[in-house]
């Protein structure tokens, strides 16, 4: 395991620090986090969006980004999937990196790592997992995050962090071991979003939105059927805030992503201007 500072920066350096360059090609989800786009052209390396590796076709690539729980949309993928993609990884001498920060807000799916026996046979060659204490201990302002996987890439990784200064204070790895070692409030965590994601689960469907995906992670993955800027601005006339879909990708222009992370008493005044209507 290598901590980094948060999984943020790693996301975006990533493909830099692992020697993708102009004329790779890295693969990222066709609805995801922004920060893995920028990372690719960071790197001067292309784009390729897709959910299916068929739709790669014959090309070859550098890189795969997996990330499961998705942000934003909250889909969990099957072991059996993430196993294919280790396997067609392998078959042309690319990388997999499944972005973890999730893995432990499954709400109605059970996330399943990359690094599991049952996806990688035991074998890490040519797997990474990023994960963060952000979601998992609400330490995002410690920016507290690490990698896991193949040990010849981490030990590259070690080496060219070290030397680019890419090194979490003392202080703050000291609290993500306090904070690894324990589950209590974990569990403690998981129950306020879990309660928070009942209540406005229960207010977007009665206001009329579709929910798409949503099994696991800290967003519900919401949608009226109309543009997202126009889903928006009906919202923020209400005082409630959401992210556009079009933020995640050009697949996701009818989505918001409405995040469970507000005080339960701001999520609770949420869902009744909800219940006013929009």
């Amino acid at each position: 395991m290598l901590p980094t500072i948060g999984s943020k920066e790693l996301v975006a350096w990533l493909p830099t620090l692992l020697g993708a360059g102009p004329g790779d090609k890295v693969v990222i989800p066709r609805i995801c986090y922004p920060t893995y786009e920028v990372g690719v052209r960071l790197a001067g390396a292309e784009v390729i969006r897709a959910d299916s590796l068929t739709a790669v076709g014959p090309e070859r690539v550098k890189l795969v980004w997996i990330n499961s729980p998705s942000n934003p949309t909250g889909r969990v993928l099957p072991a059996e999937h993430l196993r294919k993609v280790v396997a067609w990884a392998r078959e042309r001498d690319a990388i997999v990196v499944s972005d973890e920060c999730y893995l432990s807000l499954g709400w109605e799916s059970e996330p399943v790592s990359v690094l599991a026996d049952e996806v990688t046979g035991g074998d890490y060659t040519g797997v990474l997992a990023v994960h963060s204490l952000s979601k998992r201990s609400n330490l995002a302002g410690y920016r507290a995050g690490f990698v896991g996987g193949d040990p010849a890439l981490i030990g590259e990784l070690l080496a060219v962090r070290k030397h680019a200064g890419m090194i979490p204070p003392a202080p703050v790895q000291a609290a993500m071991v306090a904070a690894l070692e324990d589950e209590t409030h974990v569990a403690e965590q998981r129950a306020r979003y879990a309660a928070r994601r009942d209540t406005l689960r229960a207010a977007l469907l009665k206001a009329g939105f579709e929910l798409s995906h949503s099994e696991a992670g800290l967003y519900l993955w919401a949608t009226r059927g109309e543009d997202c800027w126009q889903t928006v601005d009906r919202l923020a006339q209400r005082g409630i805030l959401a992210a556009p879909g079009a933020f995640y990708g050009p697949a996701a222009a009818q989505h918001v992503r409405v995040a469970l992370t507000a005080t339960d008493e701001r999520v609770a005044a949420a869902a009744d201007r909800l219940a006013a209507g929009l």
